[in-house]
């Protein structure tokens, strides 16, 4: 059974997605690769407690690590490989597509990698933003570039500045 809840944020509107209880999709309005509205199930939040208090507390500044059951079974085995990667990036920090290939053991799969990396199901908690091309560049993200510029910069203590 999927429910659903929309949460506000600094970089938009959040819809998040519980599939039998566990946390299985965050999506940004106009995000590439958003699944279908129909898709998401009943409005209802009483899954949604723990994800929200964390993403707020994400947003405040205070909070570096999410540590939340996720269901992620949507995906092939190689993309799981690669969404496993993401959780290991360190807050503030980013890597290459080219070193995320690395990381999974196919160093020659650095566009798979990323093709991966944009269809991930649960931005943010999950962070595809801290992946970028290998000159450090701005290069992809399925909820856009100006919120993955936000939320790098947000990270790196250089948003306001």
């Amino acid at each position: 059974m999927r429910t659903h809840t929309v949460i506000d944020s600094p970089v938009g509107p959040l819809t998040l997605v519980a599939t039998d209880g566990v946390l299985s999709g965050l999506y940004m309005t106009d995000q590439r690769h958003r699944p279908a509205e129909e898709t998401f199930g009943d409005p209802d939040d009483t899954a949604f407690q723990e994800p929200i208090r964390q993403l707020r507390a994400y947003f405040a500044g205070d909070l570096k690590t999410f540590d939340l059951p996720l269901s992620m079974a949507a995906g092939t085995p190689f993309q799981q490989r690669v969404w496993s990667a993401l959780r290991d990036i360190p807050y503030g920090e980013t890597i290459s597509y080219g070193q995320l290939a690395d990381r999974i053991g196919n160093p020659a799969a650095s566009r798979a990698v990323g093709l991966a990396n944009g269809k991930n199901p649960i931005g943010i908690i999950v962070p595809c933003h801290r992946v970028v091309g290998a000159n450090g560049s701005l290069t992809g993200y399925g909820g856009g570039l100006t919120r993955k510029r936000h939320l790098l910069d947000f990270e790196s203590g250089t948003l306001f500045a």
